[in-house]
């Protein structure tokens, strides 16, 4: 039997165990700086070869030149032919940017508004489309392409660009048109307004944010891109700013090692890249978490 007047063990808590959160957020802070020194290391070094010889290149790579040699620049632009090449560039990227959006556009408010059962099942279909890596239809669409006529052309690769980017951006702004209220949809309904015009006039204007930063996007993504345009566009004549830069290259491996001018070439593809980002790279970022945070 137990004694009444023996103290009662007193049982203590287990200590919890303290939340890791703010240890783990300095860990992906150091990671993440870390990848940004690397990057920027990486663009420094770039910058610097392309300026120098190609023995400077190996004896002092992150030295400054001793005589800054800007005909790197000027022998890459001559030789590469980069002119043409990036005015075919621009001409194609703009297109594909606006053909996306004029396609994703109307596709994507249409999956957010109407209620019919099928809309969820398109937009994940769509999502699906991203998915797909473009090598598994990559001979299909050669063939296809080839059978209409369209290989070898700028309008052929600006359409192959459009339907391979038109599911990320459908994807993209549905979700963007569902964070908009649709009060004023209802108010522009009591006023007469025609889904149309209430699209073009109202829903539109408002999804500028989301509109802007797929735009930046696609250009990005399309600027530099080889691997498609170098199976659409086998003439020299038609060649955009990534096949200038592999001819280059390939004259390069032939002629000698013009280390200098192959990172001045390296530049004059990435360079407008880099600036863009710098001009809009906030709108990105505004964009993206403002469709994903509503």
């Amino acid at each position: 039997m137990a004694n009444p007047a023996l103290p009662r063990p007193v049982l203590t808590p287990a200590p919890r165990r303290k939340f890791q959160r703010p240890r783990l957020q300095h860990v992906v802070h150091t990671v993440v700086w870390a990848m940004v020194a690397f990057d920027l290391l990486v663009l420094v070094w770039m910058a610097l070869s392309s300026f120098k010889t190609a023995r400077e290149i190996f004896a002092t790579p992150f030295g400054l030149p001793e005589n800054w040699q800007l005909e790197n620049w000027a022998r890459a632009w001559e030789v590469g032919d980069f002119g043409p090449a990036i005015l075919r560039t621009l001409l194609v990227v703009a297109a594909t940017a606006i053909g996306t959006v004029a396609v994703a556009a109307p596709a994507a408010y249409a999956l957010s508004r109407f209620g019919a059962r099928s809309a969820n099942g398109l937009t994940s279909f769509m999502a699906m489309g991203l998915g797909i890596p473009i090598q598994a239809i990559m001979l299909p669409l050669f063939v296809a392409m080839s059978q209409i006529g369209l290989v070898n052309s700028l309008g052929g690769l600006i359409l192959v660009y459009v339907a391979t980017s038109v599911p990320f951006a459908v994807f993209f702004l549905t979700a963007f048109f569902r964070s908009l209220s649709a009060e004023l949809e209802e108010a522009a309904a009591l006023d007469g307004a025609t889904p149309w015009r209430t699209f073009w006039q109202i829903m539109l204007p408002l999804a500028r944010s989301g509109i802007v930063t797929l735009v930046i996007l696609n250009v990005i993504g399309h600027w530099s891109e080889g691997m498609l345009a170098m199976i659409f566009l086998q003439d020299p004549q038609q060649q955009t700013l990534s096949l200038a830069l592999l001819g280059f290259m390939s004259r390069v491996q032939f002629s000698g090692a013009d280390w200098g001018g192959l990172f001045a070439a390296i530049g004059l593809v990435v360079l407008p890249l880099l600036l863009v980002y710098l001009w809009l790279g906030r709108r990105i970022i505004e964009g993206m978490t403002l469709g994903s945070g509503k």
